[in-house]
């Protein structure tokens, strides 16, 4: 007796709905795709108790013909696709025609839809696979969605079935996607009557990322622009100073579809490398447009992940878009949140930052800059004359110092005791101190980046024909004022009060100079008289003898010496002085823990460790044309903004923000 049997198509639909309707928003999400792909520019969406009870979508799009009204609800019918080689050009968000069965083999459904705007409808109703009435009905031209008691047949899914407000946020998600991926479309929710989302339609994306986040996410987004031969990204991008706990609000739309990409979340990130805290993550709305010959949208039960045809170019495409959009501004927090309604007087506050250097500074401390000047290209290290603070350890020079001063290094860096602060005595930094913070190893530059250089020359061409200099944001020029207890600097401008973290400042300059250094660490690399030991339990012994040509990479020749023990027998020289050992530990415990290693990991993580040893500490006191001077360095890195952790280096208080403290506006 033959033992495979077909399967009838009321189990097979109930079997697919398994794959296609998970929970209520799954619903949601297919009859929203639905009514975009009938050109919709109204959609409204009301759900009773999470969507268990009811869920009805309203949209004023095309409509179904009413000969095709039944048509659609058999499996696999689709009015999007009709060849095999649709497929690989789909510009529709549903194309599989498995929503409409799926749905309605598990709930009560109800649809009245015009395909016309002369008042003639068709009304439909199902329950649970089972048609209960097909007639004719009146209505205006778009399509009633109407969808009661979900899984009402099936309890085994219904039992799991989360609480109603869970099911509520899922529901609101899938609506927040929807409205951010077609901001041109005006959509509604309403739970129980109570209206959730509302936006306008009028294709501002802007506006509906003040509707979906609030005002205040709104006003901290920066807009995103580029281009390439076969691809184009727009939308926002949020500065650094306004994150989230996690990666929900990174939207990603790829030819109006929300999709979820690992890759392009990854590539987001290395944009904002170093201005982010740990386990903190920005808005964005990334929207991508390519051929859709590019993109595969057939890979996922729910259409949620695609797979690209190029992908590594992509990611560059958009890693790079996003950094270039981050380092054309200047990304200074506020240290005081704005009220909501406030309104700022515009002749005290300005908008924009334009940078001018303050012609009124004061003759001392216009003679401490100047002199401050001539030591800029210094190595990365702030070196106190007055003694050397327990943990702090200065950067190492390079060989550029030897040709400039032949006093010995060493006999430099003897401190002498005495007192801190910008009262005392106007000694500071070495006096010999030559050009050694350029970063000598060059970033190799993408096609991507030579294009947008060539495009920057010929925009600047352009200005300066029309008499028009280009801006460029910089960081902006600060008269020192002080320290607060050790660990703070105070400056001002025209533009307000700023305070600098003097650690996470130098940990950005010593960040960005051994970057540099690490970039060829073997031509610096020097043989040890006595080699440095290390030991590591068995287990890591044994996997660090695989691993011992990553720390010849970072110019650290380590050698297993028997046991558990290792040696090391040269390192470059300029690694922090006093903290060989210790670094070279942290690299040994970072290799171990990583499951796989690039050059460019290597490279960030030893520069990272050995940038935080190398900086001076909090409540360490500062002569002021140390300070000085260290302000000066920080405005000359490349991203002055964050220490290499993420943490914000300078915050600052409009002259707005102190009057409004001091109640001098009200």
């Amino acid at each position: 007796m033959a033992k495979i049997k077909v399967l009838d198509e009321h189990i097979a639909n109930q079997i697919a709905a398994g794959e296609v309707v998970e929970r209520p928003a799954s619903v949601v999400k297919e009859l929203l795709e639905n009514s975009v792909d009938a050109g919709s520019s109204r959609i409204d969406v009301m759900v009773e108790e999470g969507g268990l009870a009811s869920i009805r979508v309203l949209d004023n799009g095309g409509g179904i013909e009413p000969d095709d009204v039944e048509t659609a609800f058999y499996r696999h019918a689709t009015s999007k696709i009709a060849h095999g080689r649709d497929l690989f050009q789909i510009t529709s968000l549903g194309f599989r025609g498995e929503a409409l069965p799926s749905i309605a083999a598990v709930a009560k459904v109800e649809v009245l839809t015009s395909a016309s705007d002369d008042g003639r409808a068709r009304r439909i109703v199902i329950e649970g696979g089972r048609l209960v009435a097909h007639e004719d009905a009146a209505a205006q031209q778009g399509t009633d969605f109407t969808v009661r008691e979900l899984f009402y047949n099936t309890p085994a899914r219904l039992k799991y079935m989360k609480t109603i407000q869970t099911e509520l946020g899922h529901i609101s998600d899938v609506l927040y996607r929807m409205a951010l991926s077609h901001p041109e479309i005006a959509f509604t929710l309403r739970h129980n009557g109570n209206v959730l989302l509302q936006t306008l339609g009028n294709g501002d994306l802007l506006q509906v990322i003040a509707a979906v986040y609030g005002t205040s996410a709104a006003k901290a987004m920066l807009v995103l622009e580029g281009e390439s031969l076969d691809y184009r990204v727009s939308g926002f991008i949020s500065k650094p100073e306004w994150t989230r706990s996690s990666r929900s609000a990174i939207s990603t739309v790829v030819n109006g579809r929300f999709v979820r990409s690992f890759g392009l979340n990854q590539a987001l990130l290395k944009a904002y490398h170093t201005l982010l805290p740990i386990n903190r993550y920005p808005l964005t709305v990334l929207r991508l447009e390519m051929h859709p010959s590019l993109v595969d949208v057939n890979v996922h039960p729910a259409k949620l992940e695609v797979r690209f045809s190029k992908e590594a170019e992509l990611y560059q495409f958009v890693e790079e878009t996003v950094r270039a959009a981050l380092q054309q501004q200047v990304l200074i927090p506020k240290a005081v949140k704005r009220e909501p309604g406030s309104k700022e007087s515009k002749s005290i506050i300005q908008e924009q930052f334009h940078f001018s250097k303050d012609q009124a500074v004061a003759e001392p401390q216009e003679r401490a800059v100047h002199a401050a000047r001539e030591d800029l290209d210094a190595p990365a290290t702030i070196l106190p004359e007055h003694g050397t603070s327990s943990g702090y350890r200065p950067a190492a020079a390079d060989e550029a110092l030897s040709a400039v001063s032949r006093t010995d290094e060493r006999d430099e860096r003897t401190a002498r005791q005495g007192g801190a602060g910008f009262t005392g005595q106007q000694s500071g930094i070495r006096e010999a101190a030559a050009s050694t913070y350029k970063l000598e190893v060059e970033e190799r530059r993408t096609p991507y980046q030579q294009e947008a250089e060539r495009k920057a020359q010929q925009l600047a061409a352009e200005q300066a024909l029309q008499g028009a200099a280009p801006e460029i944001p910089r960081f902006p020029e600060l008269t020192l004022i002080g320290q607060h207890h050790g660990t703070y600097l105070i400056a001002q401008n025209d533009s307000g009060l700023y305070l600098i973290d003097q650690h996470a400042a130098h940990e950005r300059i010593n960040y960005e100079y051994y970057y540099g250094k690490f970039g060829n660490p073997a031509a610096a690399s020097q043989e040890l008289l006595l080699p440095i030991t290390l030991e590591f339990t068995p287990s890591d012994a044994e996997k660090l003898k695989s691993r011992l040509h990553w720390f010849e990479q970072a110019g650290v020749h380590l050698e297993h010496f028997g046991g558990q023990t290792f040696r090391v027998t040269s390192y470059p020289y300029w690694l922090p002085k006093g903290e060989e050992s210790d670094v070279i530990e942290e690299m040994a415990e970072w290799v171990l823990q990583e499951k796989t290693i690039d050059l460019a990991k290597l490279r960030e993580a030893s520069s990272i460790m050995c940038s935080c040893r190398a900086s001076i500490k909090a409540n360490q006191k500062l002569t002021e044309r140390e300070a000085s001077v260290l302000l000066q360095r920080l405005g000359q890195c490349k991203q002055p903004y964050t220490c290499p952790h993420g943490r914000p280096i300078v915050v600052s208080f409009s002259t707005y923000d102190l009057e409004k403290l001091f109640k001098r506006v009200m």
